[in-house]
């Protein structure tokens, strides 16, 4: 068999629902420098994530009519991601970062 390398490999676990939501989750209004936690709608192919980013905790660039747009630290380097709202919720826990406690 060949080695396939398509955008949503070896994502059968990762990409499972625990259970299905309404459309409050829609209804979220960000603002910039909101932060929040990528969490990937395996139902919504459109403006996806990679699944590197499941998880990940950003910060709201820039919000666009239908999208936002997200900054991401992986590691060294800060990532932006361009993403829809079904596959972002509002972060709800402490700052991970010293800076942002003061």
């Amino acid at each position: 068999m060949p080695h396939y390398k398509g955008y949503r490999r070896k994502t059968r676990k990762l990409l499972t629902l625990e259970n299905k939501r309404g459309l409050s989750y829609l209804l979220n209004d960000f603002k910039n420098g909101d932060k929040v936690v990528i969490k990937i709608d395996p139902s919504q192919p459109k403006g996806m994530p990679h699944r590197r980013f499941q998880g990940r905790v950003g910060k709201v660039i820039e919000v666009r009519k239908r999208s936002l747009v997200v900054e991401v630290q992986v590691g060294d380097k800060k990532k932006i991601l361009y993403t829809r709202l079904d596959h972002v919720l509002p972060f709800k826990g402490e700052s991970l970062n010293e800076n942002d406690k003061k």
